[in-house]
């Protein structure tokens, strides 16, 4: 089965259990279709580049998917018609990354960063 990428970025003004709802919404079209969302990160809330819909500030959630692409079109409709939803990309991949994505790394490095700049 194709493996697929699925980023999407909620309104700044959502709670995280709002956005984890988003996720587990996403989760469940997918698997409706015959599909399964192999993992769900969140990687919090992140400043944008530019302002999108009025907002500077989005909740960032990546599925990795593995699915037909009849799952995909309708994971995609589902999203577009979302008003929380701002953005959201989907990407098919020859392989799903093992591990933490490199954005969850970014973070791991960013926090022990601070941590010894703190215990300096």
């Amino acid at each position: 089965m194709p493996l697929y990428e699925h980023v999407f970025l909620a309104r700044q003004d959502l709670s995280q259990a709002q956005v984890d709802v988003l996720a587990a919404t996403a989760t469940e079209i997918v698997e409706a279709n015959q599909g399964k969302v192999v993992k769900t990160e969140t990687w919090g809330l992140r400043s944008l580049a530019y302002k999108i819909q009025k907002n500077r500030k989005a909740h960032f959630v990546l599925l990795n998917i593995e699915s037909s692409g009849a799952a995909i079109l309708e994971l995609e409709r589902q999203t577009a018609i979302n008003e929380d939803i701002i953005r959201f990309m989907t990407v098919r991949v020859e392989e799903h990354e093992g591990g933490p994505s490199v954005m969850m790394r970014k973070n791991d490095r960013e926090r022990t960063r601070r941590r010894e700049r703190e215990g300096e």
